[in-house]
């Protein structure tokens, strides 16, 4: 199992923020490596909500994956599952005001990903690799949060 952990801080409040984050018909607007966003469910977002989003890769191919939401605390934090090729993800996203400080009014943005390999060749590829991918997984997190900033 491998967790990574990013935090940004978003020069906007919590409201705003969340409302941006979770408007998934407006997702592939703000998110620059998003290519196409399928909502799957209806009604507000909220515990069952489910999404698939397809991102552009480094290498100029696509991949599409499946999100749906677990738990959800508006707007404080929400949990959001993906089945992966080898191995699930499990995201937790925390919006919590800024109180003090620069960023005073702002939000403070968590997210902690957690991957669990599924498969005997995902637990291999989880130790040769998983350093990689933890970084990759990092690389793309932060991009999403710059994307939320300049959005929110």
């Amino acid at each position: 199992m491998s967790t990574v952990v990013v935090t940004r801080p978003i020069d906007a409040p919590v409201a705003v923020v969340w409302q941006v984050f979770t408007d998934l018909s407006r997702r592939r607007e703000w998110l620059s490596a998003v290519t196409r966003v399928e909502v799957r469910s209806h009604g507000d977002f909220g515990a069952g909500t489910v999404w698939r989003e397809t991102r552009q890769m480094a290498d100029g191919g696509e991949v599409t994956e499946e999100f749906r939401v677990l738990e959800c605390v508006v707007p404080d934090r929400f949990v959001v599952t993906s089945p992966g090729i080898g191995a699930d993800y499990r995201m937790t996203y925390s919006f919590q005001p800024v109180v003090s400080g620069r960023h005073r009014g702002g939000t403070m943005v968590t997210v902690v990903q957690d991957g669990s390999p599924t498969a005997p060749a995902g637990r291999i590829l989880a130790l040769i690799f998983g350093g990689l991918a933890a970084e990759t997984a990092e690389g793309a997190l932060r991009r999403d949060l710059d994307d939320l900033a300049a959005a929110a």
